[in-house]
């Protein structure tokens, strides 16, 4: 058994909710309610001017919709006020939040069992302060984290990589990173640096956009849902967590880093600290 874990923080996008599926549904769905009102347009076809909006400007931009128009042929809405269909992607675009932004059904399940625990249950995101904080709230999870864990790099100024916001995030909890777990999908970002500060690392791995990536360093564990994550809490951290029903068992199993070993006394699954 591993040493005691006292807090485990989660990542929010592509780990507690997809990320990549709910952008492209919403984007789509914007595309067409613009086209609805008038925009006259191959919707494919600005789908991929969009999507390259996004890409130059960032996911975080506020004006995606008008740098949409702006490229565009005026004669694609001749005859329409170009508010009215930038309002009807915007309106589209909220919709879809409010109707399908959901957590993976096992993540919000396990955080649920989590909550019973005497786990601190936090969050490290990077991103807008609102933005992230609204996806929180429409998952509906805020009930099942420690409120004081709760960790946004636009509130602090700093963000990731930089392994200074996990530091933080340890450092007002009262929490020393070797008794802390973070779960995440991206090597770079969420692997990388918290096992620089030394600690547990957890790579969700469902197929998204950094499933092949790999990091200058192994995370201890990947996992491919919430389930295994249990499994780990459990058998390498003794943590007692109510037993899920039998159909909702895992058929996989949990994977420890390619190449983690008991060499030089690490406990198995343990991956090599402090890699650059």
């Amino acid at each position: 058994m591993t040493a005691p874990l006292t807090a485990i923080f989660f990542d929010v996008d592509d780990t507690l909710y997809s990320t990549s599926e709910f952008a492209e549904q919403a984007r789509r769905n914007s595309i067409r309610a613009m086209i609805e009102v008038g925009l006259k347009a191959d919707p494919e076809y600005l789908l991929r001017e969009l999507e390259e909006v996004v890409r130059e400007f960032s996911s975080n931009y506020e004006y995606h919709f008008d740098k949409l128009l702006l490229r565009l042929p005026r004669r694609l809405y001749r005859g329409v006020n170009p508010a009215v269909i930038i309002a009807a992607g915007i309106a589209a675009y909220h919709d879809t939040k409010f109707r399908y932004l959901r957590p993976f059904e096992d993540a919000y399940e396990v955080l649920k069992l989590l909550s019973r625990t005497k786990l601190i249950r936090g969050i490290i995101t990077a991103g807008l302060e609102k933005k992230q904080a609204e996806k929180l709230v429409r998952m509906r999870i805020v009930p099942y984290l420690t409120p004081q864990a709760i960790f946004i790099s636009d509130q602090l100024g700093v963000s990731k990589p930089n392994e200074k916001l996990y530091q933080r995030a340890c450092s007002d909890l009262n929490v020393k990173p070797s008794s802390a777990m973070y779960v995440g999908d991206n090597p770079l970002t969420d692997i990388d640096p918290p096992n620089r500060i030394g600690m547990y690392t957890v790579q969700v791995v469902r197929g998204g956009r950094h499933a092949e990536e790999r990091g200058a360093t192994e995370p201890d564990w990947r996992i491919s849902n919430f389930w295994e994550l249990v499994d780990i809490l459990r058998d390498r951290f003794g943590i007692d967590i109510e037993q899920r029903p039998a159909e909702e068992q895992s058929s996989g199993e949990v994977h420890p880093s390619e190449g983690a070993t008991a060499e030089n006394g690490k406990e198995p699954g343990r991956s090599d600290r402090g890699v650059a």
